[in-house]
């Protein structure tokens, strides 16, 4: 099939029956009484959920809503109006006393003061690739970017020590939740829905065991750009389809794009199915009006982080045959 503008376009009744179909049946193989789906405030999240009360009606799915004192407070007033909008039962679990408990804030700071000596609990903090891919070259290397107590901006290219460091404890936060889902999955006889799309599954924006320790994953299948139209579809709240797609894992605000995929979702779909399908470049260039070194460009990147991801889509690895 020749690739154009239109080739991510969905039937949004059927694949809405589609997805509904398999909920059931994964509900029904596992012999689970329903399903538990953490509520972000995010798109994706709220497609879930969605889907789910469509297959299994809304008695049988649970919301977890699980803020920590960094998430953004919209996260948590947004995933409730779903909540409420879908009529599903909801628990919230504020998992900063875990967090602290665990030490992952204190651990990631004295990571971040390894760069940034003054930095206290009063700052923000994330961190970035180099921005706009598709305008020009550049490594894959992460910045920190900081705001004081002033309102002053820091910047710092970050050493892959400290990278690992402020990593290593930001995911603490993805597999805190995992946690509460597993729990209260096995208290009712649930099972676990996930979030990620195929966006995210095929670039490895996911974290193992974390948002990627799930039991079924309804969206993987789903470019980013197709949750929309689903999610438009199905009626999800405004306010979460007008929201710009964050991990919001971190105190300073960031994007997706400014965290992971340095293209916007509407380029960077159609690029990654064009990789992922061999489309001629020619006619990836042509339909989206890009030259031949942006899209080898975009290319290069996905089959870099897609290699370096591969292990977060595979099961352990073992000796023995029979699994």
């Amino acid at each position: 099939m020749a690739f154009h503008g239109d080739v991510l376009r969905i039937d949004c009744e059927d694949e809405t029956q589609r997805i509904c179909s398999f909920i059931r049946k994964q509900v029904g193989d596992m012999r689970r009484g329903g399903a538990v789906v953490g509520l972000s405030g995010g798109i994706d999240s709220a497609l879930s959920a969605e889907l789910c009360v469509r297959a299994l009606g809304k008695d049988k799915v649970l919301g977890l809503i699980m803020p920590e004192r960094e998430s953004n407070p919209i996260s948590a007033e947004y995933a409730a109006r779903l909540a409420r909008k879908i009529g599903i039962a909801v628990e919230t679990i504020d998992i900063t006393p875990t967090l602290k408990a665990f030490g992952a804030y204190e651990k990631r700071d004295n990571a971040i003061r390894a760069v940034f000596p003054d930095y206290d609990g009063s700052w923000k903090s994330k961190i970035v690739l180099p921005a706009d891919l598709l305008s020009r070259d550049a490594f894959n290397f992460f910045t920190l970017k900081v705001e004081d107590s002033h309102g002053n901006i820091h910047s710092a290219r970050l050493n892959n020590e400290t990278l690992h460091g402020i990593v290593a404890a930001t995911d603490t936060k993805h597999r805190t939740r995992m946690i509460c889902l597993y729990y209260y999955a096995e208290r009712d006889n649930s099972l676990v829905c996930g979030t990620t799309n195929r966006t995210e599954m095929v670039q490895g924006f996911f974290v193992k065991y974390g948002d990627g320790g799930v039991d079924i994953e309804p969206l993987a299948h789903l470019y980013k750009t197709q949750v929309y139209q689903l999610a438009g579809y199905l009626g999800v709240i405004r306010e979460i389809i007008d929201r710009a797609p964050s991990p919001d894992t971190f105190s300073f605000t960031v994007t997706d794009e400014e965290f992971y995929f340095r293209i916007p979702y509407d380029k960077l779909d159609l690029l990654i199915y064009a990789w992922e399908n061999n489309a001629p470049v020619a006619e990836v260039c042509a339909a989206m009006d890009l030259t031949e070194e942006q899209v080898k460009r975009a290319f290069r990147d996905f089959t870099s982080k897609y290699n370096a991801t591969r292990h977060l889509r595979a099961l352990p690895p073992t000796l023995d045959i029979r699994t």
